[in-house]
């Protein structure tokens, strides 16, 4: 069933949008909580002659919602919490620690249902939540969790860190070639022993194979 849109429904639209829903949905929550109205011809009239009023409102939750976008981007808010061995957190962290770190460090009023939170973040350390604003406008939030002493990393350091684990994870996988080539020689060399010249042909088309696609890499 059709329904006109009264404020923001997450991924459906905003005030004055005309929107297909469930009837269950409309008569059990949309309308005991007057966030839509029935899609009637007077309902829609009467949408007509608000169209104006409505589109101004817009274009002010738009630009205030771009504006907030504006003044997380670029921040790195902390968020304390406590820190266990090899990083772990004693519990997580929850959408209303981070709504509170946000007006402490920022000074911005976020309401907590924006935070978009993928998985419980249990991990001291950089992270990265999603904020739906308004709409379609979403912003990226970098956060840092970590102990009450513990101070944000500066840039120079995080890319330390980023630089470091990117290097061992080459010298894990370099292990990981080269057990694979050594693997690949001793079954030609098994192979020639044998006698088993398709064998070791195959062996060898696979090595090779192997390092040519790493090369492209």
């Amino acid at each position: 069933m059709k329904v006109i849109l009264l404020q923001e429904l997450k991924g459906k639209g905003g005030e004055g949008d005309v929107v297909e829903v469930a009837p269950g949905f409309a008569n059990n929550f949309l309308y005991p909580q007057k966030i839509a109205i029935p899609a009637t011809k007077g309902n829609l009239k009467q949408l007509e002659q608000r169209k104006h009023n409505i589109e101004l409102r817009e274009e002010t939750r738009i630009g205030g919602a771009e504006k907030f976008k504006e003044a997380i981007e670029g921040n790195v808010v902390k968020v304390v919490a406590k820190v266990g061995e090899e990083g772990q957190l004693f519990g997580s962290v929850t959408s209303v620690m981070i709504a509170d770190a946000v007006k402490e460090s920022l000074g911005l009023d976020i309401d907590k249902k924006r935070i978009e939170l993928k998985a419980p973040i249990k991990t001291a350390g950089e992270h990265e939540v999603t904020i739906s604003l308004y709409r379609d406008i979403k912003t990226t939030l970098r956060l840092f969790v970590g102990g009450a002493d513990d101070a944000i990393p500066s840039e120079e350091a995080a890319a330390a860190v980023e630089a470091a684990e990117d290097a061992e994870a080459r010298e894990e996988l370099k292990a990981i070639e080269d057990a694979i080539v050594e693997e690949a020689a001793a079954n030609i060399e098994a192979a020639d022993a044998a006698g088993d010249a398709q064998a070791a042909s195959e062996a060898a088309e696979t090595a090779a194979e192997f390092v040519e696609a790493e090369d492209k890499q």
